[in-house]
Formats: C-alpha cells, sequence, structure tokens
C-alpha cells in the first residue's frame, strides 16, 4: 500500500503541476506571478486578466483535480474498494501539492482553493452541494473571495470526519479513516497559512473585494508590476 499511496500522490502532482493561470498568463505575454497579488489563481486572475479569464483559470484547475481523482478511481476501484477513497485522498494531495508548488516554476503557485471544487466533484457526490453552500454563501454575503476558500476548507474537513464517522465512505476501515482526516486536516492546514495575510486583512477590515458580474475596481493595468 505504500507503493500504491506514492504512486497516487504523484499522479496527483504531475496535474496540479498544470498551472492554468499561469498558462494564461503566458498566452497573454506576462508572468501573473508579478502582477496584484503574486499568487498564480483564479482570485489574482480575475483581477489582473478579467472575470472570463479568471472563470478558464478556475474551471482549468477544478478539472485537473477532478481529472487525477477519477483517473485513480478508475485504476483501484474495483482492485482496492476499501482503500479507493485513501488513495482519492493521496490524489488530491498530490495535486493541491502541484498546484501550490510547481517545481517548475521555482515552487511558487497558487493556494489550492478551485483545487476543492474538482474535488468536490469527483470525491463523492455528497461533497458538491455542501462545497456550493460552504464558498458562495459567504461569497456572496461579503464578496471576499477569501473568506468563502477558508470557509470551503473548514467545512470540507469537517464534513469528511461526519460522513466518514457515519460510514458514507463504505468498506473504509477506522485507521483508513483516520489517515484521510489527516490528509484533509494537512490540506485545511496549509490553506490556511497561505491564506495568513488575507486573515489578517479580513480580521482589520482591510481585505480586497472581488467582483464576478461587474469590473473590479482593483483590476490593475498590466504595466504595473508592483505587487499590491
Amino acid at each position: 500500500m505504500i507503493g500504491l499511496r506514492i504512486l497516487c500522490l504523484a499522479i496527483g502532482y504531475a496535474f496540479g503541476c498544470f498551472q492554468t493561470a499561469y498558462i494564461l498568463g503566458k498566452l497573454k505575454g506576462i508572468d501573473i506571478r508579478n502582477y496584484g497579488s503574486g499568487n498564480a489563481g483564479t482570485t489574482n486572475a480575475i483581477r489582473v486578466l478579467g472575470t472570463k479569464a479568471g472563470a478558464m483559470v478556475f474551471f482549468g484547475d477544478m478539472l485537473k483535480t477532478l481529472l487525477a481523482l477519477l483517473l485513480v478511481g478508475a485504476l483501484f476501484g474495483k482492485s482496492q474498494p476499501e482503500f479507493v477513497y485513501l488513495l482519492k485522498s493521496w490524489a488530491l494531495m498530490g495535486v493541491v501539492l502541484g498546484h501550490d508548488f510547481p517545481f517548475y516554476m521555482g515552487f511558487k503557485g497558487g493556494k489550492g482553493v478551485a483545487c476543492m471544487a474538482g474535488f468536490a466533484c469527483g470525491y463523492h457526490w455528497s461533497f458538491l452541494p455542501a462545497a456550493v453552500l460552504l464558498f458562495f454563501v459567504p461569497y456572496l454575503a461579503t464578496t471576499y473571495v477569501s473568506l468563502g476558500s477558508l470557509m470551503l476548507y473548514g467545512g470540507t474537513f469537517i464534513q469528511m470526519i461526519i460522513e466518514g464517522q457515519m460510514g458514507v465512505f463504505k468498506g473504509a476501515s477506522q485507521a483508513t479513516l483516520i489517515e484521510m482526516y489527516l490528509i484533509q486536516f494537512f490540506l485545511t492546514f496549509m490553506a490556511y497559512y497561505r491564506h495568513r495575510a488575507n486573515i489578517g486583512r479580513l480580521l482589520s477590515g482591510t481585505e480586497r473585494k472581488t467582483y464576478l458580474f461587474k469590473a473590479n475596481t482593483e483590476k490593475l493595468d498590466l504595466g504595473d508590476k508592483n505587487k499590491k
């Protein structure tokens, strides 16, 4: 099983290294990490390149996670049914690590939020409706993407524990479930750590708002390379 864990982690990392925001930025002649927040993710793409580009980044990052989980499920769903959710968890961790720390970009990527959308679609059906509520309720109420992102990670971690103890992940032993919880805790902790500046701004009331259906007042001129 150690070999399968490593394999699924590697599969996830390979998919995670597909950096949608970076690639789209290069097609427009920029390195998105030199603009705005310096983050190669959906929110910075919206602010720097616009909503359409941000949507492309979101769906690209969501799709790479979904494909990684579907691949792992197809490879091991029948041969390792009692471990398939655990192996998906290892693949998810690989995707987030590849997204956040791509080796060919000096380990400087995104924050792994859009990856959780792919997780919600490809891990277990029950996570999708919960993920929509966890993200969009706080976001639509405040227009703070960071708040929705933090709620998504924290809520998903709690949901996994609740559903695991309820027997939703059929065939998984308690030891397997605990390993799944630990992986999800690690990813949640990492997300909160990488959002630590956002948390500080949320607490101080200075966090930037991000709009989907109107121009962002903070959208940057591509000639301005100063990070803000």
